[in-house]
């Protein structure tokens, strides 16, 4: 269930994979690797929290401009 949820939260989000792998310090290609087979809570918690701070930071963004 983690992998389903944080691909609907970048889907909601309007994030891209490689955005986010960038943000992990790791590549598209293997965060897409990682995410074939269920994380584990711990991880799965560790990429939401990071999904969050790409989302809050665009805001920040935005409202700046």
């Amino acid at each position: 269930m983690n992998n389903v949820t944080i691909r609907k939260t970048l889907k909601e989000c309007k994030i891209p994979q490689w955005r986010l792998a960038d943000a992990l310090g790791i590549s598209e290609n293997t965060l897409v690797r990682r995410m074939r087979y269920e994380l584990d809570k711990p991880a799965a918690a560790q990429i939401l929290k990071v999904i969050h701070d790409i989302k809050r930071s665009e805001e920040s963004v935005v409202k700046i401009e």
